[in-house]
């Protein structure tokens, strides 16, 4: 069972240690003023591309606790700190202010946003808010076979909780990787049954699952979360983000 404490103060992230924030980004019109405030020029953009304020809103506190998040672990003020992005859009700290080789990644879903630090790993988190679909149709599509099999063998009430295990996995994984579509979600498996491990298996190269930890997250009632990171043995910490108490 994942519990999400306050952090202490200050945060030290081992070098086998990977730490997952979680923070609501229902917040007050104050309180998301100040985020917006620390966002950069072409962050600001972004955000008024969003056609719906509720989505606008969500992305301009996702983006503003990114960067009081980070900036616990590098001791600059959120404002200075600049992002790049890889060829498929994933975001990372530009090396200048990146001295303790953080690597991380964000997810949101509705009102709730999860965040995964590491050191020197690739990492991918992805975070859903469970909602009715018709999931037969979605896992036929993007599922492997065997995948849409498992989802159909079980009974009907724990489909839901079931496609969300396996869509978080494979979005956690593929963000990992990084390689955006290139990477369809059919050519690896991940399991799926409520209650069972989260496993990876990569179709087209036996080994290339194994260098990876696949981890289900428990983020809150309703929510579904997953972590990809490269490598074996990690210590997960989960920590609450309180706008009250981190900045």
């Amino acid at each position: 069972m994942f519990t999400w404490p306050s952090p202490p103060e200050p945060v030290v992230l081992g070098n086998d240690q990977v730490h997952i924030w979680r923070a609501s980004l229902s917040l007050p019109t104050e309180r998301l003023n100040s985020l917006h405030q620390l966002l950069s020029p072409d962050e600001c953009q972004r955000a008024e591309r969003f056609v719906l304020p509720k989505d606008r809103d969500a992305f301009i506190a996702a983006r503003g606790i990114l960067r009081l998040v980070l900036s616990r672990y590098l001791k600059r003020l959120p404002e200075e700190l600049c992002f790049c992005y890889g060829p498929y859009g994933k975001p990372s700290l530009d090396s200048q202010f990146n001295f303790e080789q953080l690597r991380f990644n964000l997810s949101h879903s509705h009102q709730l946003a999860l965040y995964a630090i590491v050191r020197n790993q690739e990492v991918g988190v992805d975070l859903e808010q469970v909602h009715p679909l018709d999931y037969t149709a979605i896992a036929r599509r993007f599922f492997s076979s065997q995948e849409s099999a498992a989802l159909l063998a079980l009974p009907e009430g724990d489909r839901a909780q079931a496609f969300f295990n396996c869509w978080t996995r494979k979005e956690a994984y593929v963000k990992a990787q990084g390689r955006g579509l290139t990477l369809p979600l059919n050519q690896f498996e991940v399991s799926l049954a409520p209650g069972a491990a989260a496993l990876l298996s990569v179709n087209e190269d036996s080994q290339a699952g194994t260098g990876w930890t696949l981890q289900a997250l428990q983020p809150g009632p309703g929510y579904v979360a997953a972590l990809a990171i490269a490598g074996q043995n990690w210590q997960i910490k989960c920590w609450q983000w309180l706008p009250a108490l981190n900045g």
